[in-house]
C-alpha cells in the first residue's frame, strides 16, 4: 500500500514535493518492538525488506497471529484508526529496512487525494479478509489443517519464520508442530 501510495504521489509533482519528507527510511534489527501492546499506533509502516510479526501477550506467553513480508503495510489498523491502545505489538524477526509515515501526515494524504484513500480502503478489506480467515481457521479446521494450508498458501514464511512462532501461529505448541511436520 504504501509504495503504490508513493508512486501515485511521484505521478503529481506538486503533491510528491509537499510530501515527500513525510517518509521516513530505517532500518531495525532483528526482535525490535515498533509498537507495544497498549500504546496507540501512530504508524504506518512499509517493508522494503525483511519481515515483521504482530503478536500479544496472553498469560505471559507470546501469541503471534500475523506475519508480514517485503512489499507489504504493516500497522494495528484499529488502533491507528480510533486511537486506542493497540491490542498487539510489532516486532521485527528479521533485520528490516522499513518506511514510515505518521498518523497525521498519512490523514492529510487521505484528504487530499481520493486515488490514495481508495487504496487505503482496499487496503482495510483486505485485512479484515484475512482476520476473517484466521479466525474461521482456528474454529473449524485442525492443526494439521492449518499447517497444510500455510504450507499451500504461505509457503515463505517456513522457509523465514523460526519454528516456535510458526507454532504460535497455528495456536499449537511447538512439540507439537513438530509431530505434524514429522508425519509428512
Amino acid at each position: 500500500m504504501l509504495e503504490q501510495l508513493i508512486d501515485l504521489l511521484k505521478l503529481d509533482k506538486g503533491k510528491w514535493k509537499e510530501f515527500q519528507n513525510s517518509f521516513e527510511e530505517r532500518e531495525v534489527p532483528a526482535r525490535t518492538i515498533l509498537l507495544h501492546e497498549g500504546e496507540v499506533s501512530n504508524h504506518v509502516y512499509y517493508i522494503k525488506k525483511g519481515c515483521l510479526r504482530q503478536w500479544f501477550n496472553k498469560d505471559g506467553k507470546d501469541i503471534t497471529f500475523q506475519f508480514f513480508f517485503e512489499k507489504q503495510p504493516v500497522a494495528s489498523i484499529e488502533s491507528f484508526v480510533t486511537n486506542q491502545p493497540s491490542l498487539f505489538s510489532i516486532e521485527s524477526i528479521e533485520a528490516s529496512t522499513l518506511v514510515s509515515i505518521n498518523k497525521k501526515k498519512f490523514n492529510e494524504l487521505l484528504q487530499k487525494n481520493s486515488e490514495i484513500k481508495t487504496h487505503y480502503q482496499d487496503f482495510i478489506f483486505q485485512r479484515f479478509n484475512n482476520y476473517t480467515h484466521l479466525f474461521l481457521s482456528r474454529i473449524k479446521d485442525s492443526p494439521q489443517e492449518r499447517y497444510e494450508d500455510l504450507i499451500k498458501n504461505n509457503p515463505e514464511i517456513l522457509k523465514r519464520i523460526p519454528q516456535h512462532y510458526i507454532a504460535s501461529y497455528l495456536g499449537i505448541t511447538p512439540i507439537s508442530l513438530s509431530r505434524i511436520r514429522n508425519r509428512k
